[in-house]
């Protein structure tokens, strides 16, 4: 005993028992706190609590997990584990001499959910995009541990209404959240730091003054060759330098190819349906009208296709988004056939890399040259952030192309280009592609098994390849409508796509779940708080 009267004999080793009076200087923590069995999860929240709030701020230095344990007389294995988590939610990472370190703060404090209204006038449907003043801002707090969760009966978030507005993606990405399922996200906590780093200080070494200056609109020589190696290597295309034009992501590729659409006279634009709400609205902005086209297991139906009577068609056909289908050989023959004949057919190369449990399949602009916009990007495979992708065109199009980015941007910055090419070339992209399709499928198959876990009656799509699962639930036998449940998911702080958001026709309700960009254990509690919700009953209001 010390003159406190306190026991000064160590715990034994392993012991799972909390000690009074047992903590660490380190933000006052006292491992009595924990619940039994749940101190891996109570150290992992009370670090993020903390830097969310501000005590430790980004650059901060964690202690080493062996002083950590030993101060709150836990094994080694707890801190390594809380300290594994917030890695893989991107908030931490290892520095090699100077240890563990804070590297992200989320926007809020765990539990506490915001919206982004415009700056004007909160109230307007209109105002959903672009970050707002704190005046304006709306706090939903989320459930406090223990406390009983949001009943489904209270109101919904403005952003699922009965009519699917403009900038509503952007609207729901911008809100703060515990537990982000939305679509669309890699693995970000993966993104090679060390890889891009010496690539960008090799890249620094050799520029020369002339190339910081304007350059060529259609993009760097050294990634438009970069570009069309990888696309040979990956995607079994064939194509020449000088028929790449370098643009800032796929956004801009249909921005691009919008005009010249206009420019040949073609105002209706076939979608998929379901397809993505984000590149529907990206016609539309573009003064197209979008002709839905349904899509079944084979992909596009191309005789709907035919008898819409549209001159273009947008389509995913290697990894349809959302329903994760691959267009089958017949469909791409006719297709093609339809693209020979005269139709142009936009293909947008999503989540191609991404594939767990079946072979490669080959993109259409790999079998026909003229009649395919072919375009892809960086986005998905390293961030969204670098705004790096590619665009193909057939010939009699290409000069067209390449003056609409001339006057849209007068082209791509040239440093992040030169960086990515040397990625490229030198395999560090296709090393980074195995790793994180290795991390990918862990995540995908916690989501799996979380929705066999807790949504027993949903009905899985498009697992065997990409970034997000669609769960479908039964029309008749549950009565409940894809917003009001997303709605009531994200006051429970979980992020979510309805399906509905993606469809332009009827169709049965159900989620777009995003698993990349999450840890299995918040996976596994997302789905479960959504199951939660479902097995209140959320009914359609009368």
């Amino acid at each position: 005993m010390d003159v406190m009267g306190r026991s000064t004999t160590p715990p034994s080793q392993g012991s799972k028992e909390p000690q009074p009076g047992i903590g660490s200087d380190f933000l006052q923590l006292d491992i009595g706190q924990a619940p039994p069995g749940g101190r891996t999860a109570w150290l992992a929240d009370s670090l993020r609590s903390a830097i969310a709030d501000g005590r430790l701020p980004v650059g901060t230095r964690l202690p080493a997990s062996r002083v950590l344990a030993e101060e709150l007389r836990v094994t080694r294995g707890v801190v390594t584990e809380a300290y594994r988590r917030l890695a893989e939610s991107g908030q931490i990472a290892g520095r090699g001499r100077l240890g563990t370190v804070v590297v992200a703060a989320p926007a809020e404090p765990r539990g506490r959910i915001h919206t982004a209204n415009g700056p004007a006038h909160p109230g307007d449907p209109h105002n959903l995009s672009g970050p707002a003043p704190a005046e304006h801002t709306h706090g939903l707090p989320g459930p406090a541990p223990g406390a009983p969760t949001r009943a489904a009966s209270e109101p919904g978030h403005p952003l699922f209404g009965s009519a699917v507005r403009e900038g509503v993606v952007d609207a729901l990405r911008a809100l703060s959240c515990r537990i982000d399922l939305s679509p669309g996200l890699p693995d970000l906590a993966a993104f090679p730091r060390t890889a891009w780093l010496r690539a960008e200080r090799a890249v620094l070494a050799g520029v020369t003054p002339a190339d910081f200056g304007y350059g060529d609109p259609r993009g760097a020589p050294a990634l438009r060759r970069a570009v069309v190696g990888w696309l040979a290597r990956n995607r079994g295309i064939r194509a020449d330098p000088d028929e790449v034009v370098i643009v800032a992501g796929v956004a801009q590729a249909f921005a691009l190819l919008g005009q010249l659409l206009r420019a040949d006279g073609i105002r209706r634009v076939a979608v998929e349906d379901p397809g993505s709400l984000g590149a529907r609205q990206q016609l539309e902005y573009s003064g197209h009208t979008v002709v839905p086209v349904p899509v079944d297991a084979g992909g596009l139906d191309v005789g709907a296709l035919r008898a819409s009577g549209a001159k273009a068609v947008l389509s995913t056909p290697a990894h349809q988004f959302p329903t994760g289908v691959v267009l089958d050989g017949e469909r791409r023959r006719e297709l093609l056939n339809w693209a020979a004949e005269g139709g142009v057919v936009i293909e947008d190369d999503y989540d191609a890399e991404h594939r767990y449990d079946r072979p490669p399949v080959p993109a259409l602009r790999s079998l026909m040259s003229d009649g395919v916009c072919y375009a892809g990007s960086v986005s998905k495979l390293l961030a969204p952030a670098l705004r790096v992708g590619w665009l193909l065109v057939p010939p009699d199009r290409l000069d067209a192309v390449v003056t609409a980015k001339r006057y849209a941007d007068l082209g791509n910055g040239i440093l992040t280009q030169l960086v990515l090419a040397r990625l490229m070339d030198s395999g560090e992209l296709e090393r980074h592609l195995r790793h994180v399709r290795l991390r990918h499928r862990r995540r995908r198959d916690a989501m799996l098994r979380a929705v066999e876990t807790h949504l027993p009656g949903a009905r899985v799509h498009g697992a065997a390849a990409g970034l997000h699962l669609m769960v479908t639930f039964d029309e008749t036998g549950t009565g409940i409508r894809d917003t009001d449940l997303a709605a009531a998911a994200l006051a429970r702080g979980v992020k979510a796509h309805p399906l509905s958001w993606h469809r332009i026709c009827p169709g049965a309700p159900g989620l777009v779940l995003g698993y990349a960009a999450g840890a299995a254990h918040e996976i596994d509690e997302g789905i479960a708080l959504i199951g939660e919700v479902l097995n209140e009953g959320l009914a359609v209001p009368a």
